[in-house]
């Protein structure tokens, strides 16, 4: 069923703008209610606007101009309508023409302005989507991969968070050390990666190292964010540990470089448990170029830990 729509106006109005867009609306399908169309002499102006007009429009299309404003019909229709939209049954549409004062009933009601009355076909669009309630809202797409891929959530870390030290982790098993560039994290988005990087740091799990390049600075994964990362994303990282300290401990093993070979690990992944029990001074490390490094001063503590 067509929809139904009462045309407020001023008679100065209708030769310039009224009745050419009135005739666009019939057009559009748009059963639009103009006077000059529906009534004839004779008939009760009261019965015919307010009884059948207005009480059978589901929308008010109001052209507010310097000649429209003050007309006492046009105020006694406009009360009509905005009483009927009060009540929920109405939309009000005021159509703007010229620079006039907007009556208080539509102060707080947004009002679409045409400025050019012979060519007003985007205005156009937007009054008769207003009717029909149709919106040029763009349809909802689905999230971004980096945003609904199923991943361990860091403790202590907001979701994306979370997600851009999962990237960087992710870049150092790759590579085999700490030190990730920002090609790491080109999937994820870029206005957003910068602040989650700069609370990383200040939670010290990341350092950032800029590079004198514009965009996103270089990352140094600290031995604290590769725990937090290992804890939620290696399957039996504390178990790599226990395994590290259990060789150090119980078969004498001194080198990082016979601890990979003993337990079939990257280096990184020895480096990382030995700088992780450094830091816990339960054990010290002397590491040499190329990547090599002796364990010595291993501390009873590490022995006494390997018995609970």
């Amino acid at each position: 069923m067509a929809p139904k729509v009462f045309v407020s106006h001023a008679s100065e109005d209708k030769a310039r703008f009224v009745l050419g867009f009135a005739t666009r609306l019939r057009a559009a399908g748009i059963d639009a209610w103009l006077d000059r169309w529906e009534m004839l002499p004779g008939d009760s102006v009261v019965d015919r606007i307010f009884e059948e007009g207005l009480a059978e429009a589901g929308a008010v299309v109001v052209v507010l101009s310097v000649h429209s404003v003050d007309k006492p019909w046009v105020r006694e229709e406009l009360n009509a309508a905005f009483v009927k939209r009060v009540a929920g049954r109405t939309r009000l549409i005021p159509v703007l023409l010229d620079d006039c004062k907007v009556p208080e009933a539509l102060a707080t009601t947004l009002w679409e302005r045409i400025d050019d009355l012979a060519h007003y076909d985007e205005s156009f669009e937007r009054i008769v989507a207003a009717i029909t309630g149709v919106r040029d809202k763009p349809a909802l797409g689905e999230l971004p991969a980096f945003a609904t891929a199923p991943g361990p959530q860091v403790e202590g870390l907001a979701p994306f968070d979370s997600r851009v030290l999962q990237a960087l982790g992710d870049a150092v098993q790759r590579q085999g050390h700490e030190h990730v560039d920002a090609e790491a994290l080109a999937a994820l988005p870029a206005g957003e990666v910068g602040d989650a990087l700069e609370l990383l740091a200040d939670a010290g799990l990341v350092v950032l190292e800029p590079t004198g390049a514009p965009g996103l600075p270089a990352v140094r994964v600290t031995t604290l964010g590769l725990q937090q990362y290992g804890r939620a994303c290696i399957t039996g990282y504390d178990d790599t540990l226990r395994a590290v300290a259990a060789a150090v401990v119980n078969e004498g093993l001194d080198t990082n470089e016979a601890l990979a070979a003993r337990l079939a690990l990257p280096r990184w992944r020895i480096d990382h448990a030995l700088d992780v029990y450094e830091g816990q001074g339960l054990l010290r490390v002397q590491r040499y170029g190329g990547g090599l490094a002796d364990v010595y001063d291993v501390s009873a503590r590490l022995r006494r830990m390997l018995g609970t």
